[in-house]
């Protein structure tokens, strides 16, 4: 098991210009990160090769391995022609992290924002078609290389465990897996419990995240809140000390053989570098907690 950090984590830093992604790759090797995944908010690589050389080789010199790759797209398109567009743009960030020696690529398959009317059931069905050709083109591109592709419970039409596995199954290869996102589960009101006790199966890659949680019934008032799919209130907590039962996930995670890349995601409204820091530390003193 290697603990390391989202990109994202510090997009507060990389927007002010306080940090670039090169500070960040130190930045994790200085605070106890074993891996960097790459989120590209905030600063792009596939249009910058010199820079995303930079960063491979970055992290070389400081031990960092570059875990993953994730980034937005969405094969539910109106016509053919913006279909095969948008596989063909994925297609080139396969490329670019083949280049940079990453194994492991998070896609999304919708847009991340929908209307209400876009994240039922029925209009899941009538895009899964689209949804599961597009991923299975990305996956057997990948392959040559040794990637594996994954879909994460992330966006609220294909958020829920059911709906991951209706993909997975429906995608049927053996590189397209699940980034598990334990946090993830609430925007579509789901118990992360549940949702991890069913997707961890599947699971290549796993993100902690942590939020406070509010009753649609119980408005918060100001600050970083957000609502799920059901009205319910959300707000981005570090890893630990939010609502998340995360030391019983922990012990999940950690009891079902899991051994692989855990990524840390800080999305709270405290300064970005000391949510990121105390999210690490927490989740590595929970897992030495845990005794099989």
């Amino acid at each position: 098991m290697k603990i390391g950090l989202s990109t994202y984590s510090l997009l507060n830093a990389l927007n002010t210009g306080e940090m670039d992604v090169l500070d960040v790759v130190q930045w994790i090797a200085d605070n106890g990160g074993e891996h960097m995944e790459i989120v590209p908010y905030g600063f792009t690589l596939v249009d910058n090769l010199e820079l995303a050389d930079a960063v491979r080789d970055k992290a070389a010199s400081v031990g960092i391995e570059l875990s993953n790759y994730s980034l937005p797209a969405n094969f539910v398109q109106e016509t053919k022609e913006e279909f095969n567009a948008e596989v063909e743009r994925l297609k080139t960030h396969v490329d670019l992290i083949h280049r940079m020696g990453i194994k492991h690529m998070r896609h999304d398959v919708t847009s991340f924002t929908l209307p209400p009317e876009k994240i039922t059931i029925e209009w899941f069905e009538k895009s899964l078609p689209l949804i599961v050709e597009g991923s299975r083109q990305i996956a057997d591109y990948a392959a040559q290389f040794g990637i594996t592709t994954t879909i994460e419970n992330h966006g609220q039409c294909v958020q829920a465990s059911d709906r991951v596995q209706r993909v997975l199954f429906a995608v049927d290869r053996s590189n397209f897996k699940t980034t598990l996102d334990v946090g993830n589960f609430l925007c579509v009101d789901e118990d992360p419990i549940v949702g991890v006790k069913k997707n961890l199966p599947f699971a290549s890659l796993v993100h902690f995240k942590d939020f406070y949680i509010r009753p649609y019934y119980e408005d918060p008032g100001d600050g970083d809140w957000f609502k799920s799919a059901n009205g319910n209130f959300l707000r981005g907590s570090i890893v630990g000390q939010g609502d998340i039962k995360i030391r019983e996930i922990v012990k999940l995670v950690k009891k079902s053989g899991y051994d692989g890349y855990i990524t840390v995601e800080f999305e709270g409204m405290e300064d970005c570098k000391v949510g990121s820091k105390i999210g690490m530390d927490n989740l590595r003193r929970f897992w030495n907690e845990v005794h099989e």
